[in-house]
């Protein structure tokens, strides 16, 4: 039964990924082709925020999603609210490089991911890395660096918008992790949450920019469809909404790392996919850079597997070294029975080694959770 309830839960993972894929693929490119005759990231991102929060009340309804948890004033503004701007700065940023640049570019930039993780869980966590980790990063950064010097259509704006949404995203599932894990809110009620803060926190700085230049340029629609434009600015709005839930779904499913792996196999498929439909040139050159960045994010993946193994291992193994043992740990949350011996002082009382019989027999919680 474990067996069977295991492989219905990766075969879920394997779906959602390759429903990710197909939807990220399509969406890179109908967004290219958006900027290339819209040329107002602001307000793709708008319309992206705007899709996400008027279809995910009646799909959430329709799903039986639960409501919204109750979070405290405090952890709101610190978390959530946050989250929030980092969610449109980085969907800017992110789509002024889809503009500027080649996708397949923007794309590899972002495979600079991992080097942003190590160094913001370093900063903000204080987590150092192993050697291991550490080397993998090089190949991610001499292949960005190939494929910099390469691109045919390279320009600095793309590449330092790429580089911004990729450190914006990289905080983003860091933080998103920590909010669904520490309030146990569902994982699309805080997908709309954002949106919907997003939204209106930057309405009235899309109305004072984007809104007013598109009113009255005379050529912004001068020999362009302007009804096509309207409808592909909607795919991109449902598409991005859909992987969206795709990845957060994912998110909530798997672990970091599992995630990291997914998330590099979605790069490749968007690359190989604008690389056949929108027909960008691409040198070899150029494709060594984009494919050994991509190596190099697989290198990251398994230097990190392998360090929290390692973490595992150390962690299950029991010591006692100068006076100090894991293996209280293992048992700190037991309710102990007081101290039999009165030569030992009250503070030692979580140290003694007489459990009641019966938390054994009634199925203890902290046995359970061993």
């Amino acid at each position: 039964m474990a067996n069977t309830s295991q492989a219905r839960e990766i075969l879920h993972v394997v779906l959602l990924c390759f429903i990710w894929y197909g939807v990220s693929s399509g969406n890179g490119v109908i967004l290219k082709t958006v900027l290339n005759d819209f040329p107002y990231p602001m307000t793709v991102t708008m319309v992206q925020l705007l899709t996400a929060t008027v279809f995910s009340g009646p799909l959430f309804s329709l799903w039986g999603i639960r409501t919204a948890v109750e979070i405290n004033k405090s952890y709101y503004w610190k978390l959530i609210v946050p989250l929030a701007f980092g969610k449109f700065f980085s969907s800017v940023s992110s789509h002024v490089s889809i503009w500027k640049v080649p996708v397949s570019y923007a794309h590899t930039v972002k495979a600079t991911m991992p080097l942003f993780t190590v160094v913001l869980s370093r900063i903000i966590i204080g987590e150092k890395q192993t050697f291991k980790v550490y080397i993998s990063l090089i190949p991610i950064i001499i292949g960005v660096l190939i494929a910099t010097a390469s691109e045919i259509s390279f320009n600095m704006i793309g590449l330092i918008s790429a580089l911004l949404s990729t450190m914006g995203f990289s905080l983003q599932h860091i933080f998103s992790k920590k909010v669904l894990t520490e309030t146990g809110i569902h994982h699309l009620r805080l997908l709309h949450i954002l949106a919907r803060l997003a939204l209106i926190f930057f309405l009235p700085v899309w109305f004072i920019y984007d809104f007013r230049t598109i009113l009255f340029d005379e050529n912004l629609f001068q020999g362009k469809d302007k009804f096509m434009i309207a409808f592909l600015l909607f795919v991109d709005g449902i598409c991005n909404f859909a992987q969206n839930i795709v990845a957060f779904s994912i998110i909530s499913l798997v672990s970091p790392l599992t995630y990291s792996v997914c998330s590099t196999a979605k790069r490749i498929s968007v690359i190989a996919v604008s690389l056949i439909l929108l027909g960008n040139p691409v040198t070899a050159f150029n494709f060594f850079g984009m494919m050994l960045a991509i190596f190099g994010v697989l290198v990251y993946n398994k230097a990190k597997y392998d360090a929290n193994q390692a973490k595992l291992k150390t962690a299950s193994l029991p010591y006692t070294t100068n006076g100090e043992t894991n293996l209280l740990l293992k048992f700190d949350d037991f309710h102990h029975s007081p101290v039999i011996n009165k030569l030992y002082p009250p503070e030692l009382s979580k140290k003694n080694g007489y459990i009641r019989l019966h938390q054994l027999m009634n199925g203890s919680p902290s046995l359970q959770n061993l």
